[in-house]
């Protein structure tokens, strides 16, 4: 399925776009917030070929679609009138959320968009750090200095980033935002902050900190500055209210957040980066082994994102992070266990889709790998645990550190060179290698056969052939069948499209010929395609050359995202009308998406009525 055609589906099945209050992205899923949960059809999206799984959780209705969901979200975006921000629409699901689950909605929606950035810039500062200790590089010369910029740049001006997600999820003006984050890391106020000159605002004694790189300050200044907005907005007249509102907004906020936000923000920063020392000072063995272990299990629930902060705070404060690396031995079992599942694995499918799933697990996106793999087979996920808690507790034991942020996973290692790398070379090692170990020689239950769970498994005797029916596909004409390879149209003759039959229609009433839901209706009428329930995807095209009729002659009666019945009416069309006009009526019905399955096979009657049978999609 195209990007375009998932992203159809999708919007379809959590609702429709009426239904969304807002929709943005991580590394691997679509989060959508939605008005009304019941009207979403998660069984129905979990089928989509396409969608990994769907995951509820924090208020959030999350469709986890692997790597390519930027792809997914941009179709998304350019299709539907859904802007491309987070907004603090309400909705019911996030409403009657418990603390836990709207304080992490609130901290995914603002540290996810941002994510690739701090990653990639991590990334390179670790690899500058490297470079710089191997002697490949001077830190005094130009090309340095240009590198270090470029990353270093995203963390020193982390508040205003912080302050442009924070505006998008509080629903503030996220150019005041960026305002008020400006005037925290402008140059005068960082340069005072050495000063042993005192500064004070109306005579108030202002608590001098560095905020560059600073986390929780800016978040709570602009969700005062989201109440501040609403509520001068209420009163300020409209003619004045886009100057007016702004200013008074950054007259108050700005130094609200001098005197109160910023100082009481730094304190939860340190309080943060103290408490988490404390814990992991009592013992780093056992704080490796409950990160190494547990962290997937907190990715699956989501709750994850209430450690970024923390993450953030340490590198902040203390200058490095002791968690960060302990999580890559997470990372790497479930990697691990992807391949042991490949190399053992009998069915070509389950083994393919393993295959595909371990390289990006080895860099730090494991959501495809869990909900794809490990999770579903159970015992593979478990085992990824036992050995990434190992691992674990080796890099724990270890004191390794990394030193600035990124994924956890093979990109990330220049990010942790110092004195205790090797415990995170062996740590890593040890999860991938035992994960892979123990899914190979202990095993798992492979199921049989792909379709054991989702299809309708018919054995059948067609065309003098034994062979077992993923799908039986009903004619939705009465007519003349013709062989595909003589319709004059060379899109459809060539099997270019995919394979399937054609019918020269003898009644002018097109019904459905599967179960399933509309995923395009053409603005002539004139073709539809349809994904049935069990994920094959039909076009219907009524006539050769009919779309220059721009509709005429043609009555549609269904619209697109809307579920139908075997033999529901979807089409009714004028043959008489179309003949005279001069095109020929000969329908192709295609399985667009028969490379899928081994084979599609043909009726052997020469005419058809509705609902007769007509294909049968071969597993």
């Amino acid at each position: 399925m195209s990007n375009k055609e998932l992203s159809r589906q999708i919007i379809s099945l959590v609702g429709g776009e009426s239904n969304v209050n807002s929709v943005f992205h991580c590394a691997t899923r679509l989060r959508f917030k939605l008005k009304d949960r019941s009207k979403a059809d998660k069984a129905a999206l979990e089928k989509t070929l396409g969608v990994i799984t769907v995951v509820e959780s924090g208020g959030q209705f999350q469709v986890v679609v692997g790597n390519n969901v930027g792809q997914v979200y941009e179709q998304i975006i350019a299709e539907t009138k859904l802007q491309d921000s987070d907004n603090n629409g309400k909705d019911e699901s996030s409403e009657n959320a418990n603390f836990i689950g709207k304080a992490v909605d609130v901290i995914s929606s603002i540290f996810s968009p941002m994510l690739g950035a701090l990653a990639g810039a991590g990334l390179l500062k670790g690899l500058l750090a490297l470079f710089i200790s191997l002697h490949w590089i001077d830190a005094a010369t130009g090309t340095y200095m240009v590198l270090n910029a470029a990353a270093d740049s995203v963390f020193y001006f982390l508040p205003i980033f912080l302050a442009f997600t924070s505006a998008r999820k509080f629903g503030a003006n996220p150019f005041v935002a960026v305002a008020i984050a400006g005037a925290l890391v402008y140059p005068a106020m960082v340069a005072a902050v050495g000063s042993p000159d005192p500064l004070t605002f109306l005579g108030i004694p202002i608590v001098l900190i560095n905020y560059s790189s600073s986390v929780i300050p800016i978040i709570l200044a602009v969700w005062v500055q989201s109440y501040v907005e609403k509520g001068f907005k209420k009163i300020i007249h409209e003619s004045v209210r886009n100057i007016v509102v702004p200013l008074l907004v950054l007259v108050i906020v700005v130094p609200l957040t001098f005197l109160a936000f910023g100082p009481v923000g730094d304190m939860v920063s340190q309080g943060l980066a103290s408490g988490y020392t404390f814990i992991y000072n009592l013992s780093p063995l056992l704080a490796g082994v409950v990160a190494g272990a547990f962290w997937q299990v907190f990715v699956i629930f989501g709750v994850h994102w209430g450690f970024v902060p923390i993450m953030l705070s340490n590198l902040t404060t203390l200058g490095s992070d002791t968690m960060i690396p302990m999580l890559a031995a997470a990372v790497l079992s479930q990697a691990g266990a992807s391949f042991g599942v490949f190399l053992k694995a009998k069915n070509t499918k389950l083994k393919a889709l393993a295959g595909s799933t371990t390289l990006p697990a080895l860099f730090g996106i494991t959501e495809p790998t869990i909900y794809g793999v490990t999770l579903k087979l159970k015992k593979p996920f478990i085992y990824a645990c036992i050995a990434g808690g190992i691992g674990g507790g080796i890099i724990g034991m270890g004191g390794a550190e990394a030193f600035a942020f990124a994924l956890p996973g093979l990109l990330a290692l220049p990010t942790y060179f110092g004195p205790a790398f090797i415990s995170v070379a062996i740590g890593i090692t040890v999860a991938f290698v035992l994960s892979a170990g123990l899914v190979y020689v202990l095993g798992f239950e492979e199921p049989e056969n792909e379709s054991a769970n989702n299809s309708q498994a018919t054995t059948m005797n067609v065309e003098s052939e034994t062979v077992i029916a993923k799908e039986i596909i009903e004619s939705p004409l009465q007519g003349k069948i013709i062989p595909l390879e003589t319709v004059t149209d060379e899109a459809f003759s060539t099997g270019a499209m995919g394979k399937g039959i054609a019918i020269e229609p003898s009644t002018g009433r097109l019904t459905s010929p599967v179960k399933g839901i509309v995923t395009t209706v053409f603005p002539t009428g004139h073709a539809i395609g349809i994904t049935s329930d069990e994920g094959t995807e039909l076009l219907i095209h009524v006539g050769v050359n009919t779309v220059r009729l721009k509709g005429q002659y043609f009555v549609k009666h269904v619209v697109e995202g809307q579920k139908v019945e075997k033999g529901q009416l979807l089409l009714e069309f004028n043959i008489e009308s179309i003949k005279a006009a001069g095109y020929i009526m000969t329908t192709p019905i295609i399985v667009t998406n028969s490379a899928d399955y081994l084979d599609v096979l043909k009726t052997t009657e020469a005419e058809v009525q509705n609902q007769d049978y007509l294909l049968t999609v071969v597993i």
